[in-house]
């Protein structure tokens, strides 16, 4: 199965149109966004991924109510709150934000996820703690690093690996 994995968007339609295309390309199977999408106007764009979009609030999404509703009516969006527990193809997977510090590194460091996904920090990472492997997508948008990014996994070889829009991945 190939999770998508993004956040950090922040209203950057040219680049989440990009990822959108590219994820829609790869056929990914379902995607996980970290939070920060910012602005309602940003679901109906993520609802062109044909592939469920599940993710979770961060700390600078301000109309949450109406991204709640713009997500109600994409059908393919959900936004689950501030964390959530999924589990793809028996791996167990922990999705936040990451800016509530305590809660990332319990997640990290538990040992009950085989994947965390957070954002947060704009800058893309994959790490192994153990046996989680944990993947910050980077920032879609672009704005603090200048290099728009996002990552993909793929379950069973629980493989991660970012994906640049300049340089096509790294």
């Amino acid at each position: 199965m190939l999770i998508g994995i993004m956040g950090d968007t922040h209203d950057h339609i040219p680049h989440i149109r990009s990822v959108v295309e590219m994820l829609t390309r790869l056929e990914a199977d379902v995607v996980l966004h970290a939070g920060d999408y910012i602005a309602p106007f940003v679901i109906p764009e993520l609802a062109r991924i044909p592939a469920p979009v599940i993710g979770v609030f961060g700390n600078n999404d301000g109309d949450r109510p109406f991204l709640e509703a713009r997500c109600r009516e994409s059908k393919t969006v959900d936004i689950r709150g501030y964390f959530v527990e999924l589990t793809f193809e028996g791996e167990r997977v922990a999705l936040l934000h990451g800016h509530e510090r305590d809660l990332l590194a319990w997640c990290r460091e538990s040992g009950r996820y085989d994947l965390v996904v957070s954002g947060h920090t704009h800058t893309a990472s994959v790490s192994r703690r153990e046996s989680t492997v944990c993947v910050n997508p980077g920032e879609v948008c672009g704005y603090l690093t200048g290099v728009p990014s996002f990552a993909i996994y793929r379950t069973g070889e629980r493989d991660a690996r970012i994906l640049t829009l300049e340089k096509g991945g790294r």
